[in-house]
């Protein structure tokens, strides 16, 4: 049987089957940018809500530096090296933007970035502090998983006034605690008023098991906050999550779903499953 392949703007497509995204540089700036843009309104989130935290970001050498308080997850940067060739005196005025703050500085640098960013990390006494498994697969209009969905499961967008039941929801999941964290529940309470993420919800007899949420920038859907509490687990909540956020981004117009996960944990199986592909394993960078 014949198959037609169709080139452009390098993606391969398949007209029998799903298009192939290559992992390469142009790819690699639309996932980084996507992050740290949703980063990036979180930072603004925090600074909307309580002016006194001192959260900003600004832009340097085409990467995102954020800082959103010191040990944040969300205090570093994001595409270092990847838009822009990265000087000295950039990562003189990235070093100085977080330890006037207090916070140490760390780098999340993509293997796609101008390699002598490498040499100029370690000439400045960087090391490696982590690794994350950055994965991304096509949608498209009517995409659908290939494994089934629990039709008890009903997941949904949340309603506006529901920013506090979705913050305390994904509290309790990554708490695996009965009492809610009020440092979680605060996280994710930003996290839900940021003007550009869209919320999600997975019940089960009308109350709220999961949660999960979803960023769109210029195509490229981040999928993010994925959390069940612990006996709403082994129901697949977040697999009609997964879903739910697939559709609807592709239905505004994004041809890229992309996510993150430690390298070999369940939670990169489960994407991979699900037709997510690894593009490429991020460092994290931490100055010593």
């Amino acid at each position: 049987m014949g198959v037609f392949w169709g080139v452009m703007a390098g993606v391969v497509v398949n007209t029998n089957e799903q298009p192939i995204l290559f992992s390469d540089l142009s790819l690699s700036r639309r996932l980084e940018r996507a992050e740290g843009r949703g980063n990036a309104d979180f930072v603004e989130a925090r600074a909307k809500l309580f002016p006194e935290s001192g959260a900003e970001w600004i832009e340097v050498a085409g990467a995102y530096a954020m800082f959103d308080g010191v040990g944040s997850p969300i205090t570093q940067t994001f595409g270092l090296g990847v838009f822009d060739p990265v000087t000295q005196a950039d990562m003189e005025r990235l070093e100085e933007f977080f330890q006037k703050r207090g916070a140490h500085v760390h780098h999340e640098v993509s293997p796609m970035a101008d390699p002598a960013l490498l040499a100029l990390l370690n000439e400045r006494g960087y090391q490696p502090i982590e690794l994350t498994s950055v994965m991304y697969r096509p949608i498209w209009r009517g995409v659908r998983l290939a494994s089934p969905l629990n039709e008890k499961v009903r997941a949904r967008l949340a309603r506006e006034g529901e920013e506090e039941l979705w913050a305390k929801t994904a509290a309790r999941g990554w708490s695996g605690e009965t009492g809610f964290s009020d440092l979680l529940t605060g996280l994710f309470y930003i996290s839900a008023k940021r003007s550009v993420n869209l919320s999600f919800v997975a019940e089960v007899d009308e109350q709220a098991i999961a949660t999960g949420s979803l960023l769109i920038h210029e195509g490229v859907a981040l999928l993010a906050g994925a959390s069940t509490i612990p006996e709403g687990r082994k129901q697949g909540a977040q697999l009609s999550l997964l879903e739910i956020r697939l559709r609807h981004a592709a239905e505004k117009g994004c041809d890229i779903a992309m996510m993150g996960a430690a390298p070999g944990s369940a939670s990169q199986r489960n994407a991979e499953r699900q037709g997510f592909r690894i593009a490429y394993t991020r460092i994290k960078w931490g100055l010593k």
